[in-house]
This record gives C-alpha cells, sequence and structure tokens, in this order.
C-alpha cells in the first residue's frame, strides 16, 4: 500500500478539487494523509483520510489583494501572502513528511515552502494547479490582464511588446519571495516563473481545452484532467426541492476579497427576472443583504443541486466556481474582481461559454443585460463540458499520478 501525503494551502477553492483526486487514489488502495484547513479536517477525516490541520500560523496569514488599488499592486499584496506563509508551511510539510514517512507527495502550487520542501525530499511527488496557468507560449496572450488570444499580424504585434512587460511585473514580484524559500532549503534559484512549473515532477492542471486555450508547446510535466469538481456531501434544502422555475447561481471566492456587492447587484438586477436566484455568503464576515422574494441567501448550499437545475451561474471569475458550472454545461455570467479572474473571465467569453462584465462597471442594469445574454450561450456551455469530460477528471488525475511517479521506470 502506498501511503500518499497531500498539503494544501488555506483555501476551500483548492482543497475541494483535490478531495476528488484522493477520493479516487483511496478507492484504488493508496493511503490518504492530509493537511488542510482546521475547519475541514472532520469532514475530510470521514473520506477515510488521516486528516490533519496545516500551521495555524499558515491559516493565520489570509489574503489582503482585495486592499490594492491596481492589478500591481494586488499582486504584490498576494505574493507577500504566500511568501510569509512559506515560511511556516516548509517545516510544517517537513514535519508531517518525518510524522507520515510517505511514499510520495502531492502539494498545492499555492503553497511555496511545501513546493521547496517537496523537492528538496527527493522523494517523488506532484503538485496541483486549480487556477490558470501563467506559462508563456507563443500561442496564448501574456497572463494576467484578462487579453484576448491574438489575430492576426496585430494581435502578435501586441504579444512580442506586451509579454516582456506583463511577465516581466510577475517575475519582479514573485522571483524574489520563490527564490528566498528556495536558497533556505538549498535549492537552486529559479531564472523565471516559468521555471516552477517546468521543473515540477508531475503538474496537474485542473482545467482542459477548449476552456484553456489551446497550445502547441505545453510542457511534457502538464497534465490537463479537467476540473475534478466536488461539493461537500449535503442533502439539499427543502427550500431548494419546492422550487419549481430556473434558477441563477450566485457564488464569492471561498477566500476573502470583499466581494459580497456581487450578491447585492444580483439581488437587484433580477428581483423582476422569472428566475429564482440562489447566493451563498461570500467568505470572511457575514455582510447584511436586501434579499427579494425571489431569491435566497444561503451560508452554505451544495452547488451541484443548484447547477443542476440553473440556466446561469454569476461568479467572480474563481476557476473552481466557474468550471464547475460549465462542467454541466450551464453558462456562466463572470464579473471579476482580480487575482487570476480577468483570465478566467477572458476564457469564458472566448469559449462562448458565457459573458464577461468588469467588476468596475458592476450594475444592476448591465448585469442584467450580461445574464440574459449568458442564458443563450448554452451551446458554447456544452462544448467546455464536453472537453472537460474527455480530459477524464479524477480518474486521469490518478492515472497520471501512478504512471508517473508510483511505477517504476525502466531505462532503456
Amino acid at each position: 500500500m502506498t501511503r500518499i501525503l497531500a498539503y494544501t494551502s488555506p483555501a476551500r477553492g483548492h482543497l475541494f478539487p483535490l478531495t476528488a483526486i484522493l477520493d479516487e487514489l483511496r478507492r484504488r488502495g493508496h493511503h490518504i494523509s492530509l493537511r488542510t484547513l482546521a475547519d475541514e479536517v472532520p469532514s475530510m477525516q470521514a473520506r477515510g483520510f488521516e486528516a490533519q490541520p496545516v500551521s495555524a500560523q499558515v491559516e493565520a496569514l489570509a489574503m489582503d489583494d482585495w486592499h490594492a488599488g491596481n492589478p500591481s499592486k494586488a499582486l504584490e499584496r498576494a505574493v507577500r501572502t504566500f511568501a510569509a506563509r512559506a515560511k511556516y508551511d516548509a517545516p510544517d510539510l517537513r514535519e508531517s513528511i518525518a510524522e507520515d514517512r510517505p511514499d510520495a507527495l502531492i502539494v498545492d502550487i499555492n503553497s511555496w515552502g511545501g513546493l521547496a520542501t517537496a523537492e528538496s525530499w527527493g522523494g517523488p511527488w506532484a503538485a496541483f494547479c486549480p487556477y490558470p496557468l501563467a506559462l508563456r507560449s507563443p500561442d496564448a496572450p501574456p497572463f494576467g490582464p484578462g487579453l484576448p488570444p491574438a489575430r492576426g499580424p496585430l494581435g502578435r504585434l501586441r504579444d512580442r511588446l506586451l509579454g516582456p512587460l506583463v511577465f516581466g511585473m510577475i517575475e519582479k514580484a514573485m522571483l524574489p519571495g520563490l527564490n528566498g524559500v528556495r536558497d533556505s532549503l538549498n535549492l537552486s534559484p529559479l531564472g523565471e516563473v516559468d521555471d516552477l512549473f517546468r521543473r515540477l515532477p508531475l503538474l496537474l492542471y485542473l482545467t482542459a481545452e477548449p476552456f484553456e486555450y489551446p497550445r502547441r508547446d505545453w510542457p511534457p510535466n502538464v497534465v490537463m484532467v479537467g476540473p475534478c469538481a466536488w461539493d461537500p456531501p449535503a442533502d439539499p434544502p427543502a427550500w431548494l426541492t419546492a422550487i419549481k422555475g430556473p434558477l441563477v447561481l450566485v457564488t464569492t471566492s471561498s477566500e476573502f476579497q470583499n466581494d459580497g456587492r456581487l450578491i447585492q447587484t444580483t439581488f437587484e438586477a433580477l428581483a423582476g427576472e422569472s428566475v429564482v436566484v440562489v447566493a451563498t455568503l461570500p467568505a470572511g464576515e457575514p455582510q447584511r443583504f436586501h434579499v427579494p422574494a425571489n431569491a435566497h441567501l444561503e451560508r452554505f448550499v451544495p452547488h451541484g443541486a443548484v447547477l443542476d437545475r440553473a440556466v446561469c451561474a454569476i461568479t467572480h471569475g474563481g476557476m473552481g466556481a466557474t468550471q464547475k458550472a460549465l462542467a454541466r454545461g450551464v453558462p456562466v455570467c463572470v464579473v471579476p474582481f482580480g487575482r487570476d479572474q480577468l483570465e478566467v473571465a477572458r476564457r469564458v467569453e472566448v469559449a462562448g461559454a458565457g459573458t464577461r462584465l468588469p467588476a468596475s462597471r458592476l450594475h444592476p442594469v448591465r448585469l442584467r443585460a450580461k445574464v440574459r445574454a449568458a442564458m443563450t450561450m448554452t451551446a458554447g456551455a456544452k462544448r467546455v463540458a464536453e472537453g472537460f469530460a474527455a480530459a477524464g477528471g479524477p480518474t486521469a488525475a490518478a492515472d497520471a499520478f501512478e504512471a508517473r511517479l508510483l511505477t517504476p521506470q525502466v531505462s532503456v
């Protein structure tokens, strides 16, 4: 029996898709140990995992990028958080390895100290990434601003001019923190951020084409397996089963981002529409909302039960919530607030699977128009769903993990 130790950052949007993969690995007979958010430990133990919380010092370092006034400052704040967490998640994973004595590791791409610790450990390991990768490619626009793919000579010129500026900003923000962690573990420095992704023994990338832009130059260590959507088991509430009409789901970030106004704006935008709006509270402290007669606001509702009857999902652009809707063929209206969400929103638009509305233009009238337009895009959403299904999901992820890390390689 192979002992696998998984380590996540303190974000449910990262834990939940990993859970589907760990379920599959456990089903195949592997022993699963997990370090994750303290609040989720009981539910993970109930799944048969040997779960314990990550260091409390890691969880105490909350994301504060939503305070920033522009994308550059937001990136700097996010990077500071990841680097600060690394001071604690590196020794936390090292101690977990000593305690569990695993045969292989799976580490969250956002756990910078965990990634460096796994590399210095020397055993087989993989990382998983549940959001768009910031990889250079001639087939994709420079990462971050949410640019559409280049079309024609002018588009390619745009990418050649903007690429060094955009990736230069990313590397200026990220490399010092990444290399500081690596230096503390006597690892060689990264020359560019691309190296973070290309050097990994295996990177399970939780998306698939056509949602991700097709590329000719995917690194061989990157395996796209689709979103691996997972919800905590829960019975749908009685009021949900009593609703007969079409539903619209509204979701916000699993790590606080001050995006609660998306919920209130949706309530105002769709109060007179012939749909029932189901919204879940944003991360952090509950806010005050005026809930119209055709809406429900809950701390938690199993998204799958809502999406099975939804005609549209309105998201903040988080990869998990957006892909969960698309995996069921539900079109999406994305209102990105920051982080990787500009990229997610543009991918929705390019795939013809929904609409996007910048958070700076969020207004009930505009949102209502965007939602109505998104509802007509079920064909695009279904194409994305077919691509996700073809990628294989948790089965493909477990196959790649076993074949590339657990199967002895025969030298020729």
